[in-house]
């Protein structure tokens, strides 16, 4: 079984939270924790994807969500996937009222901030798990 820890966001087009929670899950894996985590495309969760499903089934999964609908936390604990953290990009951002965060496009430096503090925090669990 695949030790690395599964960091799985939401794809929420169309919204800047959905786009944070996918920014924060690829600086995790890319640049915070390398070698100890990696992601699994929703999408092919979401569709039944044998190969996502046999990658999450069992293992250690991080999902992170931009809304409260929990899309990523509800569809990887369907598929098999042992969820041990839900990050709701939105109560990161509570902590941050009156901030602008960007467009569904584009992060603003603010968003980018919120970013770099989730990251933190996914990177902070899966250091502790190893």
């Amino acid at each position: 079984m695949d030790k690395k820890v599964k960091v799985i966001p939401c794809s929420g087009i169309g919204k800047v939270f959905g786009l944070m929670a996918r920014e924060a899950a690829l600086e995790t894996v890319h640049e915070l924790c390398p070698n100890t985590s990696e992601t699994v495309c929703l999408a092919y969760i979401v569709t039944g994807d044998k190969e996502a499903k046999e990658k999450i089934e069992g293992c250690e999964c991080i999902t992170v969500d931009g809304c409260p609908k929990m899309c990523a936390a509800k569809n990887v604990s369907l598929t098999g996937g042992t969820v041990i953290e839900e990050i709701k990009v939105l109560d990161t951002v509570k902590e941050h009222k009156g901030k602008q965060f960007g467009s569904p496009t584009q992060l603003s430096a603010d968003g980018e901030s919120v970013v770099n503090e989730i990251a933190t925090k996914i990177a902070k669990i899966i250091n502790e798990k190893n």
